[in-house]
């Protein structure tokens, strides 16, 4: 992890399909890792937090629409605790399993 970055949680409820794919795409294109069908995990930096932000802000209908957007030290982030099959395994790469080991 680069120094300034924060690991990120982005997890999401979006009504309409072309809004959630479009913000999936927005965090796969900051280099965010899809972990579940509508949570994804990364490491960013403030400016693409930001970035992101806005993305959601412009896409989303805040009437029906949630995006969070959690930041996390690695310290707390070694303290998540894994239930069940915490990640969908067609959707989760290496890189992320390396995060949690």
């Amino acid at each position: 992890m680069k120094q300034g970055d924060k690991l990120v949680w982005v997890i999401y409820d979006i009504a309409d399909d072309k809004t959630r794919n479009r913000v999936a795409k927005a965090c796969k294109d900051k280099g965010l890792y899809r972990v579940q069908k509508s949570a994804f995990l990364g490491t960013l930096n403030k400016n693409q937090i930001d970035e992101l932000k806005l993305i959601c802000e412009d896409l989303i209908d805040p009437d029906v629409d949630s995006v969070y957007i959690f930041t996390m030290c690695e310290d707390d982030f070694k303290k998540v605790k894994l239930l069940g099959q915490a990640f969908d395994k067609k959707l989760v790469t290496d890189e992320v399993k390396a995060l949690f080991l």
